[in-house]
């Protein structure tokens, strides 16, 4: 299964602009987004929680006290399955993230062998599966498929900054139904992945 990488995002924003002529007008002043995956999906998921209607900059320091509180250990299921609530609670996380964490950590050492066989599932599949995990929603997943496992055609109706930037460029008065936004996004079929990416970026111009 293709994994995003430069020489495939040239080649998909070439296909995107032939596609959409609305496309064309805002990525053409878009640096193209870098992307890097790590491949640890228990950290990735860690954080993803933890980012959750956060800054950027408010999540990587709590993410940091929560690292603190392993000392010299690494962060792994293990580790947090054990770690004290309320420790986990100071460094800034609300009780119901913490049993969030709590969930993922859990699940992780039951189902460790899941995340071996997700390179092989559709994203349907894994949405299903990360689904089960309470505190982990489908647009958390999709989150997770682009960003943590870099599928290339995936796109989040739920997710706002989309709908906005769609608003914006496409001259939607009021926010787009999810028809109207079904009719443009299946433009961008199989690089809806990509397009997001210029669509989020696109928020800053």
């Amino acid at each position: 299964m293709e994994i995003i990488n430069s020489e495939l995002q040239k080649k998909a924003v070439e296909y995107l602009v032939s596609k959409d002529s609305v496309f064309k007008r805002f990525a053409s002043k878009i640096q193209p987004p870098v992307w890097s995956f790590t491949g640890n999906y228990f950290i990735e998921l860690v954080e993803s929680i933890v980012s959750q209607q956060l800054s950027v900059k408010a999540a990587d320091t709590i993410f940091g006290r929560l690292k603190d509180i392993t000392s010299d250990s690494e962060l792994t299921a293990e580790v947090l399955v054990q770690m004290d609530g309320q420790k986990m609670r100071d460094a800034g996380l609300s009780w119901s993230k913490v049993s969030y964490l709590k969930n993922i950590a859990e699940y992780t050492l039951v189902s460790d062998k899941v995340f071996e066989k997700f390179p092989q599932m559709s994203n349907e599949e894994i949405i299903k599966e990360l689904t089960k995990i309470k505190g982990i929603g489908s647009w958390t997943a999709e989150m997770f498929l682009i960003f943590t496992m870099g599928r290339v055609d995936v796109f989040s109706y739920g997710d706002l900054g989309l709908r906005r930037a769609i608003q914006r460029w496409y001259g939607f008065k009021m926010e787009p139904t999810l028809n109207e936004l079904e009719e443009i996004v299946e433009k961008w079929e199989p690089y809806r992945s990509i397009a997001s990416r210029y669509l989020w970026k696109s928020l800053d111009l």
